[in-house]
């Protein structure tokens, strides 16, 4: 089976985030059947999702992960040429939905796998293939949290997000929250007879728009495009008619911070004036959507000099765009961002990998994890 054939299988599993994704998982499972390798389905809190574990090579012993998400974003956009749930070849071109974010990369890992069969390995080599990282890196903090019962601590990560296969050293963390405020309709002719939730709810946003502004005094990081951690409003929704007082307004906003800043922590103002809403009888409610950390992977790190030397590619300090790998690093395990594909060509109608990068990346994701374990 060549890499091509492994990445229409992927594709043609139509595995949207926040939905159940045991079909995903049984189709990697049965990938890896013949190869030897010990998986282990892990589930996670939600019950019909799960996330997958799998070894190749002594467990007990220091290893390498491949890490990838199984999920990808809906494919509804009206312009696709072709069913995106099918791999389809235009000229040098493999068109579908996850071909770039990241089934290239998981084919590339699985293909990996499948030619290490029979090998006899000096350190373990893993997949750790998560779900609904789409929507905010939900499920691979659970997988995480079980490396210690499943292996020894591995060495280090590689994240195979679309990257043209060049390393990557850095990327700022995310927090994001959905936040809402009730409050009592009335006639607006009377707004003391009721309480106003849009009017209460800008008093918070103006909490994160002053957060904002506090942010570009620093902490500062050159790496990165703006330098400053950012607090950005997304969605504001209320009201029903101009002459009905709102009873509910709904808020959606995320902080962005450059490594070692938190970026839950960047939001506490806002949650601490929401929460200061209901002393005036307000009802509110905060929700994470999401909570991960930053990316800072010093330039001389043992990974990062390998794919260095296996690319042929200087790595790049930071991208804008946040990964699980911050998360691996914040468990103590060096990580880093590698993957084919182009991060420009994901999220959109006829997201394609080129043939050449997905047979560069088999080659690259063999030859590390080679150079790594035997």
């Amino acid at each position: 089976m060549t890499v091509e054939d492994i990445l229409a299988r992927l594709v043609a599993v139509p595995s949207v985030v926040g939905r159940p994704n045991a079909a995903i998982v049984e189709c990697v499972a049965d990938l890896l059947a013949g190869t030897g390798a010990r998986v282990a389905v892990l589930p996670g809190p939600e019950g019909d999702r799960a996330n997958l574990f799998a070894t190749l090579g002594p467990a007990d012993r220091p290893g390498l992960i491949l890490s990838g998400h199984t999920d990808v974003v809906p494919a509804g956009e009206p312009d696709w040429r072709s069913d995106p749930f099918h791999l389809t070849v235009e000229g040098d071109r493999l068109v579908g939905r996850g071909t770039s974010d990241m089934k290239g990369f998981l084919a590339a890992a699985l293909a990996a796998f499948r030619a290490l069969a029979g090998r006899t390995l000096q350190k373990p080599i893993h997949l750790a293939f998560s779900y609904d990282e789409e929507a905010g890196c939900r499920g691979v903090p659970h997988m995480i949290a079980r490396l210690p019962e499943l292996c020894a601590k591995p060495e280090a990560a590689v994240i195979g997000e679309p990257s043209g296969l060049v390393p990557i050293l850095g990327h700022k963390g995310k927090a994001a929250a959905r936040i809402a405020v009730q409050g009592r309709s009335g006639h607006s002719s009377r707004p003391d007879l009721a309480l106003n939730a849009v009017h209460a709810m800008t008093e918070v946003l103006a909490v994160a728009l002053a957060s904002e502004a506090v942010c570009k005094v620093g902490p500062l990081d050159a790496d990165f495009a703006p330098p400053w951690s950012t607090v950005q409003i997304g969605i504001v929704a209320g009201g029903e008619a101009l002459n009905v007082i709102p009873a509910t307004c709904r808020a959606e906003l995320e902080a962005r911070a450059v490594p070692g800043v938190s970026p839950a922590a960047l939001l506490e103002p806002v949650r601490a004036a929401l929460s200061g809403l209901e002393a005036r009888g307000f009802a509110t409610a905060w929700e994470w959507i999401a909570d991960y950390p930053g990316l800072a992977l010093p330039r001389e790190a043992g990974i990062a000099r390998c794919l260095a030397a296996l690319t042929g590619q200087a790595p790049i300090a930071a991208v804008s765009y946040g990964t699980e790998a911050g998360l691996f690093q914040a468990a103590g395990i060096d990580a880093i961002v590698c993957g084919p594909g182009d991060i420009a060509r994901a999220h959109k109608a006829n997201e394609y990998i080129e043939r050449a990068e997905l047979e560069a990346a088999r080659v690259l994701i063999e030859r590390l994890c080679l150079d790594f374990a035997t």
